[in-house]
């Protein structure tokens, strides 16, 4: 609050009921997310807006010296976090703790919401990023090693994504926000909780995953003993015309994988008229679903028919 007091905000403006008070010393407006929530809004999307939210409202407690590190690093960088449940429920990103690091012998931070941690500098580095002074891409993934392995694999692809040229791929030419080289410098600059499952994980990493539900895929297809499939493979015709980029692709066999998630309707009849072209070019579409996705047996049966056939 000291800011807007310093900006002239007189005290009682400051004590009406209409600011919210996510942290002692703090106020916000009301803004886009005290709107009711979409009830379409997929958990995950609506937990990682939430979670960002909180974190920036925080973000003006920071003090020199103190960054955004683990998950609330991962969030502000907008990377695929798991989803953050308590007894089989979505946790409100809002209420999820926000963390914050300081170097040294500097005090840790103490606060209701905020978890602090000591970092050391040559295991750390830091950037800034929007403004906030936040753990490094590498570093942050290498602080998350209690992570389930496909959720390190997922944070990883998006962190190492390479934007690649080719049609209809977005943001052609951006520079990923990490590479493995430095994955493997972060993990092996000192002590690391969970490096066994890092250091199993850096060598699982790509970088042409679109998304962290391609990841999980590959992730199964791989566990389970079968040909590593390329990512975000473009197809052409015999006559050269473009048919799509598929998800996962067999390209000497012909296999497409693809992955629906939620989608509109715009999106939706769009796939069904690629898979169709894709389909009369001779390739075979395996269409994975959630539902088909939790039943793991019966997908991985599906692509090793694929695959003998």
């Amino acid at each position: 609050m000291r800011d807007a007091v310093a900006a002239g905000v007189g005290a009682g403006r400051l004590r009406r009921s209409d600011l919210g008070r996510p942290f002692h010393g703090i106020r916000t407006q009301p803004g886009d997310d005290d709107l009711d929530p979409d009830e379409d809004e997929d958990p995950f999307a609506r937990q990682a807006r939430e979670r960002l939210s909180r974190i920036r409202a925080c973000a003006p407690r920071l003090r020199d010296g103190q960054f955004l590190c683990k998950e609330s690093a991962a969030a502000l960088w907008q990377a695929p976090l798991p989803l953050a449940t308590k007894d089989g429920i979505a946790i409100p990103g809002d209420r999820l703790p926000v963390h914050i690091g300081v170097f040294g012998t500097a005090p840790l931070v103490r606060a209701s919401g905020i978890v602090g941690h000591r970092a050391r500098a040559e295991t750390t580095s830091t950037r800034m990023l929007d403004g906030i002074p936040v753990a490094s891409p590498a570093s942050t993934w290498a602080s998350l090693g209690t992570l389930p392995l496909v959720d390190l694999v997922a944070l990883g692809d998006y962190f190492c994504r390479a934007w690649r040229d080719g049609p209809g791929r977005p943001d052609a030419g951006r520079p990923a926000l990490a590479t493995l080289d430095q994955f493997r410098l972060a993990i092996g600059s000192g002590r690391r909780v969970g490096i066994v499952r890092l250091r199993e994980a850096v060598e699982l990493v790509r970088e042409d995953s679109w998304s962290p539900r391609e990841s999980a895929l590959r992730c199964l297809i791989v566990f389970a003993g079968l040909p590593e499939p390329t990512l975000n493979h473009d197809v052409y015709d015999s006559r050269g015309r473009f048919l799509g980029c598929v998800d996962l692709a067999y390209q000497e066999r012909r296999i497409a994988i693809e992955y629906h998630g939620v989608l509109h309707r715009s999106r939706y009849a769009r796939d069904v008229e690629r898979i169709a072209a894709l389909r009369a070019a001779g390739w075979t579409v395996i269409e994975v679903t959630a539902a088909l996705f939790s039943n793991q047996g019966e997908l991985l049966r599906r692509i090793r028919r694929a695959l003998l056939g």
